[in-house]
């Protein structure tokens, strides 16, 4: 085959460093330094060397720690010597993080990158992550890179056409993917003149260079005066002289230069070390509630700013993403760590949280302050009539519930008093049931349980009485439970009262539609022993040993707004409770679960055979979604799956007929599943040994996920394909909370209901609402969600601001919407720079 180009092989000095695995953060810390350093020695001995180095992270810990070294890589950078890739803040993992994290690992990477060392990177660079979401390519066009370097999935566990190819994601974008032929470093010289003279051959056989990664990794080093030495006399044999050091910069640039015949690949790149998506339970729900709830705080400390001035908390919330984006590193959102490790985990996270609850109490505090909640002949605040409540006379207490999204929500509302009546803000009343509380304070142990409407990105004032009743109409499609059945005008679900199990689940608002072809929520026990912590060279966990049974059901909430049933089952020492709940017209079967896990190397997994044939999996991935074979191979997903095929629907005039119909699955802390023809099954929770790869076994192990976890998730059947479901959205309502406020008797300027934002198209969400980092406007991040083109219109009521756009399919859109209204709203990438 005829070479392009001169140059045959190009050669990568680098230091794979992993900053958390075997050892905690604190000697990543001081690893980075000592690697760094090293590096700086090796460009001062070898006047050709180049050295490549990734992650933002690593860059600040060098800045605040050893300046002067900061100083001397900075140099390093202008000369084009030292080479900076990979513009994320971490190398994450590549399916756990949201697509929203994703676009903030590389505004606060890219950005920090420009800021201190005045470059940005181009090359998106993750050679160790152990598998890489379908969406990346556009993900990293949004985030200034054209070309990615990654090494998994290897060849044995992914064909590709060729090592380097055209990625390409849903909607069109692309990037030009180089997948490394063997590891990104080497650990001794022994051996890697043949890594190099092999690799060379591959360049040659392809008609095209390839590049060839050195340096000691895993635990940092990079290329030693060994390697250096090696590869000055391999240039100096006959016919090497087309060996260069290099960087993936240079690469990509020569190649997109020559124009080679390179096939497109649109796809995901996975899979290796699938059981990363199910261990470690508690850290992957805390990174679920953290990205959720730096969100909300952004979105309500932008309007708290935007309406009465309140300082935005810059500083602390981008310290909290800094926290968010480090624990997505793949040794940690994967849970192949220390068990120390997760301390720190626990830690970053908590800090994270904290900083979340405090911007949104103090966004959501100014607001409801400020919002008109007198009432005639309140002359001044007493607490004569209740010691909880600010209630004077019957005229109600004021209760402020917020809605974080960008679409009106309907959503049950906790009032955490028993109250006797509750109106909305145009004073209609408003049917409540009580339902016990989380106290036991002697007889005060009762809360209220209301349905209320919150306009988008918005609020509304509820008045809450603590004596004064209304008469109210009763629910549609009222909610009742009784023995072993819940039921309301849409959905009926049967439970099996010795197993536990849903025994059927009718959707009565589809004709009578059996959802289920065998029991539901069936807790499915599978051996995993044969696995190691990440689950190397597997591809399902399917070797069933058990189920839990011998139910026990009661009756905790009869209706008519919510109907629960609590059915607690067990296996071996482990006992799972499983709160079944069903709200009034709705066609949701929500489950709140509380699991005590004692198994050890065994896996816990929820089992939903659908009544459909020619089943169709889709699933949740990072700001996108992906369709994968129904084959039980242990896959990723975020909040979402769904499975769809056609099914026979019984139709009253002509007796039946067969359609497209489906059942989606939601949790709030849940990312691993498996869909084998018609059954689809959510893994719940792991227990291998910590850090364990293939290790020498004793009894000093110890295993991961001991003890209890809480975690929910949500059952919705439905007519159509999985976009007529609803799922988009149910699942952001189902992870993002309304946030509630108790307010008393002020004037003020906001009126008791509020919409923040309005989207005219159902298939475009908006996910980030901030200010623009150079502070001089507003950032409105949006995406299309069916994979459908749309022409939607937006507004703003809070910036005074509205316009149209069109979106492709999966496109995620930036909207930059500057202070002066005068001037006009632009789209801008990631960085929030011009596109």
């Amino acid at each position: 085959m005829t070479m392009i180009g001169d140059t045959k092989l190009h050669l990568i000095g680098n230091a794979h460093l992993d900053p958390v695995w075997l050892w905690r953060w604190q000697e990543g810390y001081a690893e980075i330094k000592a690697t760094f350093r090293s590096a700086l020695d090796r460009l001062s001995e070898f006047p050709d060397f180049v050295f490549t180095s990734a992650c933002a992270a690593y860059y600040k810990w060098v800045e605040e720690n050893a300046p002067e070294m900061f100083a001397e890589i900075k140099q390093r950078v202008a000369e084009g010597r030292w080479v900076v890739t990979g513009g994320w803040w971490i190398q994450p993992d590549c399916n756990l993080p949201s697509g929203e994290s994703f676009a903030r690992h590389s505004l606060y990477g890219q950005r920090y990158l420009k800021d201190k060392l005045g470059v940005t990177a181009r090359v998106g660079y993750n050679v160790d992550s152990f598998g890489h979401h379908g969406m990346l390519p556009q993900l990293l066009r949004q985030s200034g890179m054209d070309s990615y370097v990654f090494m998994r999935p290897e060849a044995h566990e992914k064909t590709l056409p060729h090592d380097l190819f055209w990625w390409e994601s849903e909607d069109g974008s692309r990037v030009m993917a180089f997948r490394l032929a063997d590891s990104y470093g080497n650990w001794a010289s022994n051996g890697m003149e043949d890594k190099i003279l092999r690799h060379r051959e591959r360049a040659m056989a392809s008609g095209h260079a390839f590049m060839s990664f050195y340096g000691v990794g895993n635990h940092g080093g990079g290329p030693t005066v060994q390697n250096l030495k090696l590869i000055d006399e391999l240039r100096q044999r006959s016919g090497l002289d087309d060996i260069r050091l290099s960087s993936p910069n240079q690469y990509f640039a020569e190649m997109m230069q020559l124009g080679p015949d390179i096939p497109v690949v649109k796809d995901e790149m996975q899979m290796h070390a699938v059981g990363c998506y199910s261990t470690h339970s508690e850290s992957k729900a805390a990174n679920r509630r953290a990205e959720h709830r730096l969100l909300t705080a952004e979105k309500f400390s932008s309007l708290a700013h935007l309406k009465l001035g309140l300082p935005y908390p810059s500083e602390a919330l981008n310290r909290a993403w800094e926290n968010v984006m480090f624990n997505h590193f793949h040794d940690i959102m994967g849970g192949c760590s220390i068990k120390e490790a997760y301390d720190d985990v626990r830690e970053f996270y908590g800090e994270s949280l904290s900083i979340g609850a405090k911007a949104i109490n103090s966004a959501l505090q100014k607001l409801s302050w400020s919002i008109h909640t007198m009432k005639p002949g309140v002359q001044s605040l007493s607490k004569e009539k209740d010691w909880q409540l600010w209630e004077q006379d019957d005229l109600g207490t004021p209760l402020v519930v917020f809605n974080p999204l960008s679409w009106e929500v309907e959503a049950p509302i906790g009032i955490n008093k028993k109250v006797a009546g509750v109106t909305d803000s145009a004073g209609r009343p408003l049917p409540l049931q009580t339902v016990r509380a989380s106290r036991t304070n002697t007889s005060d142990k009762w809360d209220t349980l209301i349905m209320g409407r919150i306009p988008a990105f918005g609020y509304q004032v509820y008045w809450v009485y603590r004596d004064q009743a209304f008469e109210t109409e009763q629910p549609q499609g009222a909610a009742r439970a009784e023995g072993h059945v819940l039921e309301n005008n849409k959905l009926r679900v049967e439970l099996d009262p010795a197993t536990g199990y849903i025994r059927r689940l009718v959707d009565k608002s589809n004709g009578g539609k059996v959802v289920l072809a065998g029991d539901g929520a069936v807790p499915m026990v599978i051996d995993e022993s044969h696995s190691d912590t990440w689950g190397h060279g597997l591809k399902q966990y399917r070797d069933e040993v058990g189920r839990f049974g011998s139910a026990e059901c009661k009756v905790l909430e009869a209706g008519p707004l919510r109907a629960t049933i609590r059915v607690i089952s067990r296996y071996g020492d482990s006992e799972l409770r499983q709160d079944i709940s069903l709200l009034h017209d709705s066609s949701d079967l929500q489950v709140k679960v509380r699991l005590d896990w004692r198994e050890r190397h065994r896996m816990l997994k929820l089992a939903f055979p659908v009544q459909v044939e020619q089943p169709r999996a889709v699933f949740e991935i990072p700001y996108g979604f992906i369709e994968r074979p129904t084959n039980g191979n242990e896959v990723p997903g975020q909040m979402w799956v769904d499975i769809s095929g056609s099914g026979d629907r019984p139709n009253t005039a002509d007796g039946t007929e067969t359609s497209t119909y489906g059942l989606a699955l939601i949790n709030d802390a849940k990312y691993g599943y498996d869909v084998l023809d018609n059954e689809l099954r959510m893994t719940v929770v792991r227990s291998p040994i910590y850090a364990d790869h293939y290790g020498e076994r004793d009894e000093q192990v110890e295993y991961m996920d001991q003890g209890v976890q809480e975690f929910t998730y949500v059952l919705t059947p439905h007519a159509g394909s999985w976009q007529h479901s609803g799922v988009v959205r149910k699942a952001y309502e189902w992870n993002t909370p309304l946030q509630q406020v108790w307010e008393t008797y002020h004037e003020g300027d906001l009126p008791q209901r509020a919409e923040g934002i309005a989207i005219s198209a159902d298939n475009v969400i908006a996910v980030a609402f901030k200010p623009a980092e150079d502070g001089d406007g507003w950032i409105l991040r949006c995406h299309e969600t069916y994979g459908r083109e749309a022409e939607t219109e937006l507004q703003l009521p809070a910036l005074n601001r509205s316009w149209r756009s069109a979106f492709g399919r999966c496109e995620i859109k930036t909207f930059f919407i500057p202070v002066n209204e005068q001037e006009p709203i632009i789209e801008v990438n990631f960085l929030e720079m011009k596109n």
